[in-house]
């Protein structure tokens, strides 16, 4: 499945399975290519390969970059990286999360500031720990656009129940780094549809009483 409404943005939806702590979870995922008709960059990479690839068609891949580090949204990087011959880019504060996965496979440092271009486009890397260590959003201005992976969803932030997250942490990211953006920003999530920085910001005081 692929679609967006926006010039320049195309979405994949994948299913498989999320894995931490022993547990594991069905999920959905959205995985975001951002370019046009020669080359693009591929923002996460879940669960399937090959309706990756059919998406990209015979483009050129810059890269592809992982949000973070969760079984979800890494599964199948390290093929995509050898089939499309892109690298893969993720922060290095997540490297844990990235060797239960992949023990053998290498990454590229994707580093808070770091820019990175897909004909033209400027996808800007903002480090926003709390949902994991590494977690990372990519902001492309001239789309009005920020790619959340699982740091702000629709609703609220990202889940921080389970190992290597915090709910201060995410809540700070949030506030500091996404909500400093324009509030018309539209966000591309990790999981489900899309959402506002305007319409998510309004509700922070909400989600600090609640406290998790």
């Amino acid at each position: 499945m692929s679609d967006s409404n926006q010039p320049g943005i195309e979405r994949i939806v994948t299913h498989g399975v999320f894995e931490l702590d022993g547990g594991s979870w069905e999920v959905d995922n959205n995985i975001w290519l951002v370019g046009d008709a020669n080359e693009v960059i591929v923002i996460d990479a879940a669960h399937d390969a090959a309706a990756i690839k059919q998406a990209v068609g015979g483009r050129h891949v810059v890269a592809v970059i992982c949000t973070h580090g969760h079984n979800d949204h890494i599964t199948v990087a390290p093929q995509l990286s050898a089939d499309l011959d892109a690298p893969v880019l993720l922060n290095p504060a997540d490297e844990m999360l990235w060797r239960m996965t992949h023990p053998d496979n290498e990454f590229r440092t994707l580093a808070d500031g770091d820019v990175l271009k897909a004909d033209g486009i400027e996808l800007h890397a903002i480090e926003t720990p709390g949902h994991s260590p590494g977690s990372t959003c990519l902001y492309a201005p001239a789309l009005g656009a920020v790619f959340s992976g699982d740091t702000l969803f629709q609703g609220g932030p990202g889940a921080t129940g389970r190992s290597f997250s915090d709910f201060p942490t995410i809540l700070g990211s949030i506030k500091d780094k996404l909500g400093k953006l324009p509030p018309e920003t539209v966000v591309y999530t990790g999981h489900g549809d899309t959402t506002r920085i305007g319409d998510e910001i309004v509700n922070y005081d909400d989600w600090v009483a609640r406290g998790h």
